[in-house]
């Protein structure tokens, strides 16, 4: 796959490193590299030698900075309301991987970089990121997914001080309202990421893909449909050989050694 704004490799334990690399604009989102984003999420859902997303930026100034504003020129209502609902869309793909992605946010994370971020599993962030949803100041409002999945992950009275501010907020304040799972100094931030995943890989793969959805479903629906899926899916789990292997290792006091099966 010809790659013009992306970066792509795959490690020795099935991470696949996805750099956004645009770094003379800040990695700003533009309509190629949505493009080529959605191409490899489709490879990382597919391939099952890859076993889990880790995203950052290229440079040190940016994770991604937000849509390209120099495209905003050619919107019409129409248009517009198509683009976000690609962005909605393509980020939906992302939350509903069912493997684990994390996004290392290595400087400015604004905009549709936040809302891809706020998509993924878990978010680590650099002593020096930025994020925030700075839409208001363009005159236009979060598109892809920002006014929904901010309030799911800070609350309503944050993500309403965020939004209609458009201010951005540091790493460490990002950590303290949930935001962000970790903060660490920026030299660390990729080597920190990855070992965080290993520990996630350590375990049983159908497991991780069960809690994942389990966790979806629950927030997007009622407390009752959380709890109906999740009892199907402590079924499905019980009856794979990961869970004899997993019971077995315990009992004999030594590492499972999962298959994903």
């Amino acid at each position: 796959m010809s790659l013009e704004f992306l970066l792509f490799a795959v490690d020795d334990h099935g991470i696949a490193t996805l750099t956004f690399n645009r770094p003379a604009k800040l990695n700003a989102l533009n309509a190629g590299t949505l493009a080529e984003f959605e191409q490899l999420l489709a490879e990382v859902r597919n391939n099952p030698a890859i076993r889990a997303l880790l995203l950052t930026g290229s440079g040190d100034r940016a994770f991604v900075a937000g849509a390209d504003i120099s495209e905003f020129a050619a919107f019409t209502p129409i248009s517009a309301q198509r683009q976000s609902e690609k962005g909605q869309t393509l980020f939906r793909q992302l939350e509903t991987l069912g493997k684990p992605v994390l996004a290392a946010l290595n400087g400015f994370t604004l905009g549709g970089g936040l809302e891809m971020a706020m998509a993924c599993t878990v978010r680590v962030a650099a002593e020096n990121a930025q994020l925030g949803q700075p839409e208001v100041k363009l005159g236009i409002i979060a598109g892809y997914g920002g006014s929904q999945r901010l309030p799911r992950l800070v609350g309503k009275g944050i993500a309403l001080e965020m939004l209609l501010t458009g201010e951005p907020i540091s790493a460490q304040r990002a950590y303290a309202i949930g935001l962000v799972n970790y903060v660490v100094p920026a030299p660390e931030l990729l080597s920190f990421s990855k070992q965080l995943l290993l520990k996630m890989l350590a375990k049983a793969p159908l497991a991780l893909a069960l809690t994942i959805q389990a966790v979806d479903v629950g927030l997007n629906g009622s407390l009752a449909d959380g709890l109906q899926f999740e009892a199907a899916a402590f079924g499905l789990s019980a009856a794979t050989e990961d869970m004899k292997e997993g019971a077995a290792a315990f009992l004999t006091k030594r590492p499972a050694r999962f298959q994903g099966k």
